[in-house]
């Protein structure tokens, strides 16, 4: 499903990157007491009360021109324009500033709920420092400490509370693929071979596309609905202003979507940059299946199934993928692409009866036994299956501690072997059993 998006802008230095961090669980964003460390957008996921949603960490904006300032207005007002909310966060211990004032300036012309949150009240000495803001103009403000999580809760509450519904079915009975990949790659050749027709502007220059394009169409009584995306590149390499626009749409896209259609360039081979673009995908658990375009191109002897070892070597993280050869230019192995992704969808819709998953659980630990792991050996009593898309399977064991990754990926290739989740990724949960 569709999540909504959170966007936190402010002057710089004044904690962004810090209650980024603190929301999303991760150190993602280079935290330093350094102004315009922060130069281009990071994206994460966050979760509270059972919400999910992005959030978009910017460069600060102020009034000098500092070196990257321009860059960074360009990708706070781009932050602003696709956020669902925005929180503008402000230093309470500096107090009300110039680069504040130029900020709410910018956040008056937002018709976006903005939420005001005052950093750096680390005690409640500083409380009566958060009611200067008031003079800002944009409601209540929201006493913080991103670096000892402070009223972040409070936060995350308002923040929840002004996100717009998820549309669970968007889509209603129809099957949504977003297809990514580089700049260049034949993404939107691809889709227009796939309709029949010319609906996407097609030109060999990388970056043509810039938003996503819903397309929905149907075949052999299935439907579906395509969602091209502009080209994926590695974050740190997104420079303009307008890709920082398109990378937010294609992130969206694969968000909304079920299935996610990595397309590779056979003519250059599997590169880095492909894992990055790959990695969108697997960090939202779509399906996902892998096409390799421009087969026609690809250097003379060189044979499928020897560029498909290499591709499982350098993406061991997709061995589940299903791997289609084509030429968009030519049609050939179009006829592969809608059945792959019709199966991944299935496969990630699949259901697994609680007894029958017992008894392979039960089966799997028999033939082999869990390894002794921080000095306790996992032992699971009860297993079922809670979600789908993605498949989404809860041990309930005597201590997660004792669970190591290894075991868990043996537990799930045990499921491969027992069912048919070709395309789909599974997602295996430990929880302590009172």
């Amino acid at each position: 499903m569709p999540l909504g998006l959170v966007a936190l802008v402010g002057a710089p230095n004044v904690g962004k990157s810090t209650i980024f961090n603190r929301m999303v669980g991760k150190r993602l964003s280079i935290v330093e007491d350094s102004p315009g460390i922060t130069r281009d957008r990071l994206y994460g996921t966050a979760e509270w009360l059972t919400r999910k949603f992005r959030l978009v960490d910017t460069g600060g904006i102020e009034i000098k021109k500092a070196p990257f300032q321009e860059e960074i207005r360009a990708q706070a007002s781009i932050a602003i324009e696709e956020a669902d909310v925005i929180v503008f966060v402000v230093d309470g211990k500096l107090g009300v500033t110039s680069d504040d004032m130029e900020v709410a300036k910018i956040l008056y012309r937002s018709k976006k709920p903005v939420l005001l949150a005052v950093n750096k009240i680390d005690n409640a000495d500083l409380l009566a420092e958060a009611s200067q803001f008031y003079a800002l103009g944009l409601g209540d403000p929201i006493a913080c400490s991103g670096s000892h999580g402070i009223g972040v809760g409070d936060l995350l509450d308002k923040i929840v509370a002004l996100l717009p519904e998820t549309k669970e079915d968007e889509f209603g009975d129809a099957i949504a693929f977003s297809i990514i990949g580089r700049p260049n790659v034949g993404k939107s050749s691809l889709t227009n071979r796939l309709l029949g027709e010319s609906r996407v502007i097609v030109k060999n220059l990388a970056g043509t596309t810039r938003d996503a394009i819903d397309t929905p169409f149907e075949q052999d009584g299935q439907k579906y609905v395509a969602i091209d995306t502009a080209g994926l590149v590695k974050k740190g390499r997104i420079y303009e202003a307008v890709d920082k626009y398109a990378a937010l749409r294609a992130l969206a896209a694969i968000d909304r979507s079920q299935v996610a259609v990595l397309v590779i360039d056979a003519s250059m081979g599997v590169i880095d940059q492909d894992r990055h673009v790959c990695g969108y995908a697997v960090e939202a658990h779509k399906g996902v299946v892998v096409v390799v375009n421009k087969w026609d191109l690809a250097p003379k002897g060189l044979q499928q199934q020897d560029f498909e070892a290499d591709l499982r070597k350098r993406f061991k993280f997709l061995d589940y993928a299903t791997v289609v050869f084509v030429s968009a230019e030519t049609g050939r192995g179009l006829e592969k692409i809608l059945p792959a992704i019709r199966q991944s969808y299935e496969s990630c819709s699949r259901r697994v009866s609680t007894s029958i998953l017992n008894q392979i659980i039960q089966d799997a630990q028999a033939m082999n036994p869990t390894p002794e792991f921080n000095h306790g050996r996992l032992k699971i009593m009860f297993a079922s299956q809670v979600a789908s898309f993605p498949p989404t399977f809860v041990m309930f064991c005597n201590d997660p501690n004792f669970a190591h990754f290894s075991y868990t990926r043996y537990l799930e290739n045990r499921l491969r072997e027992s069912f048919d989740f070709s395309g789909a990724p599974i997602h295996i949960i430990y929880r302590q059993r009172q």
